[in-house]
C-alpha cells in the first residue's frame, strides 16, 4: 500500500476518535462541514478542541468559520494540519492570527501494513489483559489512564462516556496485574483501519512490557474484526516501542492555535 492512502487511513481513523469521543461531553459541538472537522468539547486540553480538513473540498473559508465558531465558544482550540496535504493552508493560519505551538510536527501518525503482530507477545507474565464490559471495568479505564496520562480524572470520564460500551466499533481495555488496574487501551474500527488510543501505564508499573502488550492485543483484535491497517498517534515516550512493533510514521501534524492561548492554565 502507498504511503500517501496510509496517511489517510490514519487521519480518517484520527477524526473520527476524536469526533466519537468528543460527542460525550455535554455541550460538545461536534460538525464536519465543508471538508472541515469541528470537535469542540470546551474542555481545556487543545486535543478535546480541534480543526481539522477532512475533506479535498475543504477551503479556507470552511477553515476560518470554523475558527470563527471555537473562538466565540471560548474554546482552547488548535488547528492540525497535516504535513504535506494540507499545506496549502498554511498561509491561512497567519491571516487568521494563528502561530505554530512549536518549530517542528507536534504529532506523529504511524501505521502498520500489513497489520502482523508475529513476534510480538500481547501477554506478559502475572498481566492480565481485559474488555471492558460493565461500567465497574469502564471506571477502572478511567481511573488508570487518568493516572497514567497525568490528567484530571473528570476529563477523561467526560470524553468516555458509557455509549463507548455499546458502540460496535470500539473496545475498552485494562490491563491488571495482581488484580489492580496498571495499563489501559482503546480500540476505534474505521473501515479496514484498527485505530489504537488510550494506551497508558501507571509509573509504578512502568517498563515491563505492558503497554507493547497491550498494544498488540489491541491490532490482534482488529485483525480478527477484518482489519488489516492498524494506527496510532505517538508521544516521544512512546514512539520507539512503536517502532519496535512495526508501526512506522506516515503523516505529520502541525498545530496552530491563538497566541493568547499559550499562556492559558490547562488546568
Amino acid at each position: 500500500m502507498e504511503l500517501t492512502e496510509l496517511a489517510e487511513l490514519e487521519h480518517e481513523n484520527f477524526v473520527a476518535a476524536l469526533a466519537r469521543m468528543g460527542a460525550n461531553v455535554d455541550g460538545a459541538l461536534v460538525r464536519h462541514a465543508d471538508g472541515v472537522a469541528l470537535i469542540a468539547t470546551g474542555l481545556p486540553l487543545r486535543l478535546f478542541n480541534e480543526v481539522m480538513v477532512d475533506g479535498d473540498e475543504a477551503t479556507p473559508e470552511a477553515i476560518a468559520a470554523a475558527v470563527d465558531t471555537t473562538r466565540e465558544r471560548g474554546d482552547r482550540f488548535i488547528v492540525n494540519l497535516r504535513m504535506g496535504p494540507d499545506d496549502r493552508f498554511v498561509p491561512v493560519m497567519a491571516r487568521l492570527g494563528l502561530v505554530p505551538t512549536s518549530e517542528g510536527p507536534w504529532i506523529p501518525g504511524l501505521a502498520m501494513f500489513p497489520l502482523t503482530t508475529e513476534g510480538h507477545p500481547d501477554t506478559v507474565a502475572g498481566h492480565e489483559i481485559r474488555v471492558v464490559a460493565d461500567a465497574a471495568g469502564l471506571d477502572d479505564h478511567i481511573r488508570t489512564a487518568a493516572v497514567g496520562f497525568e490528567m484530571p480524572e473528570d476529563w477523561l470520564r467526560q470524553v468516555m462516556g458509557n455509549s463507548v460500551l455499546g458502540d460496535p466499533d470500539v473496545t475498552v481495555y485494562v490491563g491488571y496485574t495482581d488484580g489492580e488496574p496498571v495499563s489501559t487501551g482503546l480500540g476505534l474500527r474505521t473501515g479496514r483501519t484498527i485505530g489504537v488510543y488510550n494506551i497508558a501505564t501507571v509509573e509504578s508499573a512502568r517498563k515491563r512490557g505492558y503497554g507493547a502488550a497491550m498494544t498488540t492485543r489491541i491490532a490482534i483484535d482488529g485483525a480478527a474484526a477484518g482489519c488489516d491497517v492498524a494506527i496510532l498517534q505517538a508521544s516521544d515516550m512512546g514512539r520507539p516501542i512503536y517502532e519496535r512493533l512495526g508501526y512506522r510514521t506516515v503523516v505529520q501534524y502541525m498545530g496552530y492555535v491563538d497566541p493568547a492561548s499559550l499562556e492559558m492554565p490547562v488546568t
